[in-house]
């Protein structure tokens, strides 16, 4: 059964990966009547179309159907107002084939229409509706449920499923799986259809999450409210959380600090002036010195980054568990990288029902769980869900194909390339995950949108510099993957 939202995320990412949403609508509307061909004897069909893709299902089966059958087609709206490209291509088909059209200035007719016919199809409105049907859908609504001895048959889903008025129809044909909150008390007999939706767009991450659950900004929100994150890094390796800082910055985060040793405070504010940095207590490296100060700035940000380039002397890896046991305790997210996954191989019961990511490559696994990551992708799956729901987390393992889980939702990425093992693409990805995170995003959904946008920008970026290509080039062209697709 899927969610409303995942069912636009099938549609972009069938596209991606290769099956045009035209094509996805033909097939659903050839299915359509298909059915209709199958199960009745000489039907006299009335197709109630909407203005978006679920009317432009029925505009297809339509299509189909007139070349065997008496149809009359009544569109709730004008043509002018049909929403998409393709229902408004597949609209135009119709005018080149003798079919009987009524609008919505014919609404005086609807009886007659309902009256003369023994099959009703409702292909008005599909999912992710609100609030209350909107007239004339209301009264049409009621209407088509009030016709007598007619089969009312729904595209998809019943339209106004959820609200206060919806049809009721006989049978629904949905398309590639049952959509949440389907049953048969509100859709009559279900009928699942494969419509070609690849395999790929339900197992790997593509656009469909970026443009379907990115955390656009209101217009009329202030500095602070579109995500504030603090990384803490930094020590032994000093470019790892500035690389982190500036990938939260391109995926739209509105403040970032840094917290630092004191020894190369000057050093990591030299390379932005966009970024905060705050000093630490300790001269060289993270300490216990300085939690109480972490912890403070800690209930002031959204989310944390903590791990790139901290190094793992002794007092380090006290000081991460100390600093992710009170993040934990208080629920604020929390991406464990780098160097802050080793420390915690031991004290696995500290991330237990915390709101955090762990974003490890095989080694790092294996020196977190103690096991050694598999080599097939099948088991790796296997391995990192049943890590996510032991701990109850979300776990991003890095590696030719991504694997991403937090025990309840995996999905895979192969959206990158070969040069993206140059030094600090991890930190960007987590750079990026952060700043998703501060937006309030779901964990799992962060973990998603930052996979597809890490690889994609990447990706743009192979093409101009090739195996030249730098950390730096991929944050650069984030903004690109988000102009594309959002």
């Amino acid at each position: 059964m899927i969610k409303g939202k995942e069912v636009k995320v099938l549609d972009k990412n069938a596209e991606f990966f290769g099956t045009p949403q035209e094509k996805l609508m033909e097939e659903a509307g050839r299915q359509l009547a298909i059915f209709i061909e199958d199960n009745f004897t000489d039907p006299l069909i009335s197709i109630f179309c909407g203005l978006g893709n679920n009317g432009g299902d029925g505009f297809v089966a339509a299509r189909y159907l007139s070349k065997n059958h008496p149809v009359s087609l009544f569109l709730v709206g004008e043509e002018k107002q049909i929403h998409t490209s393709i229902s408004q291509m597949n609209f135009t088909k119709l005018k080149q084939i003798p079919l009987k059209i009524y609008d919505v200035r014919s609404l005086s007719k609807i009886d007659s229409i309902l009256e003369k016919n023994t099959i009703i199809i409702d292909a008005m409105l599909g999912i992710g509706l609100t609030g209350n049907l909107r007239e004339p859908y209301d009264k049409i609504v009621q209407k088509i449920n009030n016709s007598k001895d007619k089969t009312i048959i729904s595209c998809d889903v019943p339209t106004g499923m959820g609200l206060n008025t919806t049809i009721m129809p006989h049978h629904t044909i949905t398309f590639h799986d049952k959509k949440e909150g389907m049953d048969e008390n509100v859709c009559g007999k279900i009928h699942v259809r494969s419509i070609g939706i690849p395999e790929k767009a339900s197992i790997y991450v593509g656009p469909g999450e970026l443009s379907e659950y990115y955390p656009r900004p209101k217009k009329q929100s202030h500095k602070g409210q579109n995500g504030r994150v603090l990384i803490i890094g930094g020590g032994p390796y000093i470019g790892a959380p500035v690389l982190s800082a500036l990938a939260s910055y391109r995926v739209g985060a509105d403040l970032v600090t840094i917290a630092v040793p004191k020894n190369i405070m000057s050093t990591v504010a030299a390379f932005s002036p966009n970024i905060i940095v705050r000093q630490l207590n300790s001269e060289d490296y993270l300490s216990p010195a300085d939690t109480d100060l972490i912890k403070k700035l800690c209930l002031k940000v959204d989310a944390v980054l903590i791990g790139p380039g901290l190094g793992l002397s002794s007092e380090t890896i006290e000081s991460v568990k100390i600093i992710v046991d009170f993040l934990s305790k208080n629920k604020i997210p929390v991406i464990v990288d780098a160097d802050g996954i080793t420390a915690l191989s031991t004290n696995h019961e500290i991330l237990r029902k915390s709101n955090a990511i762990i974003t490890p490559h095989a080694k790092e696994f294996h020196e977190f769980s103690s096991e050694t990551l598999k080599t097939d992708l099948e088991n790796q799956i296997e391995q990192v869900e049943n890590w996510a729901k032991k701990l109850e987390i979300g776990i991003f393992v890095k590696g030719p194909t991504d694997v991403i889980s937090d025990g309840k939702i995996t999905r895979l990425n192969m959206i990158h390339n070969e040069a993206m093992t140059v030094g600090g693409t991890g930190d960007v990805l987590a750079g990026i995950i952060v700043g998703l995170l501060s937006k309030h995003t779901s964990l799992i959904n962060a973990m998603r949108i930052a996979a597809f946008i890490n690889g994609e920008a990447g990706n743009i970026a192979f093409k101009k510099y090739s195996y030249g290509m730098c950390a730096t080039d991929v944050i650069e062209n984030i903004p690109e993957v988000l102009k594309r697709y959002l």
